[in-house]
């Protein structure tokens, strides 16, 4: 079963897709937001769904480290709400906590230097995807 995740952010939505085993999570690419508009954003996100085959889509909640709700947790959550109202497959919302943090470190350790991931938030935001993915993949009994 072929997952894609994401990671949901005002700029840039990372998105990672698992292998069709859904053993394997790879990052995939990066959604530039050049616009507020979720309309855009969503059109985009299933159209990539479609285009790879996805049977699921992940979306990533930035809860506060306290679990609490912050507004950046309320903008994703509205996004998540208008996905699962115009997707046809099941969308699933999953605790991002940390990923970029993981992402940023896994990056690293592959060589990718500090200021060229800052020149590259996208591959930090689908790395972040792929984090999110793996460990629900992993979880999978």
């Amino acid at each position: 079963m072929r997952i894609m995740a994401l990671d949901v952010g005002d700029r840039r939505i990372g998105v990672a897709l698992s292998d069709p085993l859904g053993l394997l999570a790879s990052p995939l690419m990066t959604i530039e937001r050049r616009t507020p508009d979720i309309a855009a954003a969503i059109d985009a996100v299933l159209a990539l769904a479609d285009e790879h085959a996805a049977e699921e889509i992940l979306v990533g909640i930035p809860y506060l480290m306290s679990g609490r709700i912050g507004a950046q947790t309320r903008i994703t959550l509205d996004f998540a709400d208008e996905l699962a109202a115009r997707a046809k497959i099941p969308i699933t919302r999953i605790d991002e906590r940390l990923s970029s943090v993981q992402a940023e470190r896994i990056l690293a350790q592959t060589g990718i230097t500090a200021a060229d991931r800052a020149r590259n938030r996208g591959a930090t935001d689908a790395a972040a995807a792929a984090v999110m993915l793996q460990a629900h993949l992993d979880a999978k009994p």
